[in-house]
């Protein structure tokens, strides 16, 4: 039988959720004192520990931080107002395994407390859990050599087997959804459906009802009704890719649904409880959507209770050949010999500054593969715009070595940089195909210095911008 630590210094509160857990079935040790919380932390085994944020003279904070040091394993759940949300997602960052706001519905605290006992079962029942997934900071498909790629397999490792909603951020082609997919396969719902949605790909009616499912006779294309993808993927996961493309409306329902984990079909008045675990992905920046009234905040915060960052690939080029090899190997197959590259292919991987991320990469290595011979790859086999880079480049997109000509004899030094530099970010601009935001972040300018340094040519047409290329 479960036993559960309840921490409050409200007795009221306290001997509700006393009696509401024991008849249920649960053992529980009822504190009021966060002091001698500690102490029963030190001296008992516990499958669970309750506690509210504020109390006095330990708050549920330094409690939190305490109960992790004693007790590593075990899973923590933090009962807080619902103005304080903002304390209990920084909780969850600290390590708590969920919270519940008051005032909680009876329900929604019981589905939680048996999620966090089937997490502390499931941690147990695999105490290396390293061992479980392959090897560490590496699962199957996700290949981690870097620093920042290291700390994400941690928190996947950390974070996976909970319920835990995650919001994931990166450049287009950085591979948040292999991340989300990664969640999903070595969570408690690995066995059920994964499903991805791109927000960007429908317009907002059609996915309102892909989600969410019709009535009957609420559509005419489905007269009968429809289940929506939340209501199928019951006891999977589902990730929503481009967040940050749902509509105001949407948006709503969504923060709906994550705080009282049951939707309505459109067109009907009944409710259906939810049991599905969200996952979130977005190329954009959300803190920046709040500020110009795109994104609403409340669903900035439920959907990032842990956010995780993919850094883009120009930043971690210690990922870059193990990548390549994992491509080559993916590509070829088990049992083939594997291709060596010539140092020159090497030096472009390595200085490229690949605008569209790991997905670039995987696109260059296939169509380098599509045409080396004699088991090595090279300079030549990498797409065109790669293989003129010359060893004289100090950056892919660096122009041709600047020679005092005719042209620029009597001008003076800074017409001559202008106009070189005009030169240079017109190359970049024409690698990019037009794609200002990859060309400014390769440049590593703002798109309002791009802006500036092109005035004949973008004047008056400043705020388009072909930042919708994948």
């Amino acid at each position: 039988m479960p036993r559960i630590l309840l921490v409050d210094d409200e007795p009221s509160i306290l001997s509700v959720l006393n009696t509401l857990l024991r008849v249920e079935g649960y053992q529980v040790m009822p504190i009021q004192d966060g002091n001698k919380a500690v102490q029963a932390l030190k001296a008992e085994e516990f499958d669970l520990m309750i506690s509210d944020i504020s109390m006095t003279p330990i708050s549920g904070m330094e409690l939190l931080k305490l109960a992790h040091e004693a007790r590593p394993s075990l899973p923590v759940i933090m009962v807080t107002a619902f103005g304080s949300v903002e304390t209990a997602v920084e909780a969850l960052r600290m390590g708590a395994y969920d919270y519940v706001t008051k005032p909680f519905k009876i329900d929604e605290l019981l589905i939680t407390v048996e999620r966090a006992l089937e997490y502390k079962k499931t941690m147990s029942e695999n105490v290396d859990l390293k061992a479980q997934v392959g090897a560490l900071y590496r699962f199957e498909s996700i290949v981690a050599e870097s620093s920042p790629m290291k700390n994400i397999c941690e928190m996947i490792e950390h974070v996976a087997p909970t319920d835990t909603t995650v919001l994931i951020s990166g450049e287009r082609g950085t591979g948040k959804s292999l991340v989300a997919r990664t969640l999903h396969e070595h969570s408690g719902r690995r066995s059920a459906k994964f499903v991805a949605v791109n927000c960007e790909s429908l317009p907002a009616t059609l996915l309102e009802g892909d989600l969410f499912g019709y009535a009957k006779g609420a559509s005419s294309a489905e007269p009968a009704g429809k289940e929506g993808i939340f209501e199928s993927s019951a006891g999977g996961t589902v990730y929503l890719s481009g967040i940050e493309c749902l509509a105001t409306a949407l948006q709503e329902k969504l923060v709906k649904l994550l705080q009282e984990k049951e939707i309505s079909r459109i067109g009907a008045t009944s409710k259906i409880r939810l049991n599905v675990r969200l996952l979130a992905g977005t190329s954009a920046n959300l803190q920046r959507a709040i500020l110009e009234g795109k994104f609403r905040e409340d669903l900035y915060y439920r959907l990032s209770v842990i956010p995780i960052e993919i850094k883009p690939l120009r930043d971690r080029k210690e990922d870059i050949l193990p990548l390549v090899y994992h491509i080559i190997l993916k590509e070829l197959g088990e049992g083939k010999d594997m291709p060596t590259l010539e140092p020159q292919v090497r030096e472009v991987l390595m200085t490229y500054p690949w605008p569209g991320n790991v997905r670039e990469l995987a696109s260059a290595i296939k169509h380098a593969l599509s045409s080396f011979k004699n088991k090595v790859i090279s300079k030549n086999d990498l797409p065109p715009a790669m293989a003129n880079l010359t060893k004289a480049s100090s950056t892919p997109f660096a122009p041709a070595q600047a020679q005092v000509t005719d042209d620029y004899r009597g001008k003076s030094l800074k017409a001559f940089l202008r106009t070189r530099e005009k030169e240079y970010v017109e190359q970049v601009l024409e690698h990019t195909q037009g794609d200002k935001d990859k060309a400014a972040k390769a440049l590593k300018i703002s798109l309002a210095t791009l802006y500036r340094k092109l005035p004949d040519r973008d004047s008056g047409n400043q705020g388009s911008t072909s930042g919708s290329h994948s």
